[in-house]
């Protein structure tokens, strides 16, 4: 009796061998998917964002010292007197030489401390006194500060921002004081049916007795006792989701001639 042969086609032998080179080359060639830092986005490398920073300090620093043209000065003064102190320092123990690169260090250092708070004093004086100002140095604020910009305003471009952060809710007022007050009245009323017994602080920008200066607001609002705990600060957040953002277009850090602050003279402040 003859036998049946089988009706599927013979597999070679090495095909097994061909099939995992296959996935292998294919594996190798696949693009790896770039690593993700803790903001969901894309890790940059430590040269490409040092070259970052070089460009924006480098923009910063030609910004300000348009504004500011004692500004290189200033800085030379600075390294000459600090690099001049170490190395004096150096030569009273007999080690000149062993001094040499902390007083470059140093000297520099003192440089850069210098630009920052020029550029920083240059930034504020550049928005004083213009809408939305404080709400361009709310949103520049180091740390975990929750900022919601123009949450109510009046049509002379009064308005009120909230900021909610480890002290609990801060209500920021800029414009007349009169309008600004009532503003911030109503806001109160409506945060507290939802906060209940968070604290409630509120603050107006000006020069005037009670108020606080545009210079000082960041620094008023860090300062603040610390009531909640960063989870008591997520749960306030998702509850107070149901009020809304913004109902008031701000300006976001207004400048004569209707510029826009550059993100290099935020990262000064932010940084100074």
């Amino acid at each position: 009796m003859a036998r049946s042969k089988s009706s599927d086609p013979a597999t070679p032998s090495g095909g097994g061998k061909a099939a995992s080179a296959a996935k292998g080359a294919t594996a190798s060639g696949a693009t790896k998917a770039p690593k993700l830092g803790k903001d969901g986005q894309p890790k940059v490398g430590r040269l490409k964002k040092l070259g970052n920073n070089g460009r924006m300090i480098k923009q910063a620093y030609t910004l300000t010292r348009r504004n500011d043209p004692k500004l290189p000065w200033v800085m030379l003064i600075a390294f000459v007197v600090v690099f001049a102190v170490v190395e004096l320092l150096g030569i009273l123990l007999n080690s000149p030489f062993i001094f040499l690169p902390l007083a470059l260090i140093l000297g520099g250092l003192a440089a850069l401390i210098i630009f920052g708070r020029r550029a920083q004093g240059s930034a504020y004086r550049q928005v004083e006194g213009q809408p939305g100002a404080a709400a361009w140095v709310l949103e520049g604020m180091r740390g975990d500060w929750r900022v919601s910009s123009g949450i109510a305003g009046t049509p002379q471009m009064d308005s009120v921002h909230r900021v909610l952060g480890r002290p609990g809710i801060i209500l920021v007022g800029e414009g007349s004081p009169h309008r600004v007050r009532g503003l911030i009245a109503q806001e109160k009323k409506k945060i507290a049916r939802v906060v209940g017994d968070t604290p409630i602080y509120d603050i107006t920008v000006g020069d005037d007795e009670g108020q606080v200066p545009l210079k000082k607001l960041s620094t008023h609002v860090m300062k603040l006792p610390r009531n909640l705990s960063a989870a008591e600060v997520n749960t306030l957040g998702r509850r107070m989701s149901a009020l809304g953002g913004a109902r008031m277009p701000v300006p976001g850090g207004p400048l004569p001639g209707g510029r826009q602050m550059s993100i290099s003279q935020r990262q000064v402040r932010r940084r100074s």
